[in-house]
């Protein structure tokens, strides 16, 4: 598929922006997983 008319350069932009989306969709959620395991970890540890 050549990029040469705007229908296919449309889907190739799009098929870009849904690739990036969902990457930074996948850090967020990495972020947010990462804070979950920390705050738990935090709170298991016992003061001696």
């Amino acid at each position: 598929m050549s990029r040469n008319n705007e229908q296919n350069a449309k889907k190739h932009n799009d098929k870009l922006h849904k690739a990036k989306a969902k990457a930074v969709k996948q850090k967020v959620e990495r972020k947010a997983q990462l804070k979950a395991i920390l705050k738990k970890f935090n709170s298991e540890q016992t003061p001696e």
